[in-house]
């Protein structure tokens, strides 16, 4: 039996911050912590955030699926999403109009009227700027070529970067999601807060071990979907040791029952054989079912 070396994983975490794609999907499990960045982004301070859906997966027709970071619902029944991305290896701008599209066909009533689509909002964070003009926030609306005028078709797109320093509240935001020990609990308390949770506080480190398995699982050799098997069922074992249900966890974790049902059904058998579980040994137990 192989000897785990959980501290690379959790010494890696510890070294992530917000603009990670693993760290903020977990600092986005919180309300309040992506109420404040859109907010802060929006310059409306009136906006509040009724729930949040973070790694929330949507599929086209073609059964092609995206991840979103976090998909919050607002208040007022518009859609917000919140995406990072450390890397500058694609082409974003396609990817937030795909991203809209998988969003909008998923959130639409079927036979509704399109003047009921729901509004769809999306922030997308990069670390570069990826239009290169010098700016940190860029709006990216449609416009009538012919005449200049904006047009108001329910879709609002905003691409923020860290790289730019212009001195506004939004660059310092950026500041605290890519350096490693910057906080400004003055201005920015939620996320500061959520951060130094993860980073510093002692309460947190069950959740940064979690952050770990995480990235562990998600890189393993066995591949992608492997990947994700383990990172579901690590934070379904996590939730159900909390003493959340499993339909609880299959609503926070938008996944399906039966399946949250299998996994928190193989936890009890462990315990039972006085096996602590964890994500491997729970996801052997389901792969050898499915495999018999």
């Amino acid at each position: 039996m192989k000897e785990r070396k959980n501290f690379s994983s959790s010494d890696k975490a510890r070294r992530m911050n917000p603009i990670d794609d693993e760290f903020f999907r977990k600092m986005a499990e919180d309300a309040g912590f992506c109420e404040e960045i859109i907010t802060v982004v929006l310059k409306n301070s009136g906006i509040k955030v009724q729930r949040v859906i973070p790694q929330k997966e949507i599929k086209n027709l073609q059964g092609r699926t995206v991840v979103l970071d976090a998909l919050c619902i607002l208040e007022n029944g518009d859609f917000c999403q919140v995406e990072v991305q450390k890397a500058n290896d694609d082409d974003h701008l396609r990817r937030v109009r795909y991203d809209i599209a998988c969003i909008t066909a998923n959130i639409t009533e079927p036979g509704s009227l399109f003047e009921n689509v729901p509004n769809v909002i999306t922030i997308f964070i990069s670390k570069s700027d990826i239009f290169e003009r010098g700016l940190t926030v860029y709006h990216v609306d449609s416009v009538i070529r012919e005449t200049g005028d904006i047009i108001d078709d329910g879709v609002n797109r905003i691409f923020v970067n860290a790289t730019v320093k212009d001195g506004s509240d939004v660059a310092e935001m950026m500041d605290i999601f890519t350096v490693n020990d910057k906080y400004n609990f003055e201005k920015f308390p939620r996320i500061s807060a959520r951060k130094y949770h993860f980073k510093n506080e002692m309460e947190g480190k069950a959740e940064m071990s979690e952050i770990g398995e995480e990235i562990r699982a998600m890189g393993r050799e066995e591949g992608r979907k492997e990947g994700a098997d383990l990172l579901i069922i690590n934070q379904a074992l996590v939730k159900y040791t909390k003493g959340q249900d499993y339909l609880e966890i299959a609503d926070d974790l938008v996944q399906d029952s039966e399946k949250i049902k299998k996994i928190c059904d193989a936890i009890d058998d462990m315990k039972k054989s006085g096996v602590e579980p964890d994500a491997e040994g729970i996801y052997g137990i389901l792969r050898d079912a499915i495999n018999d």
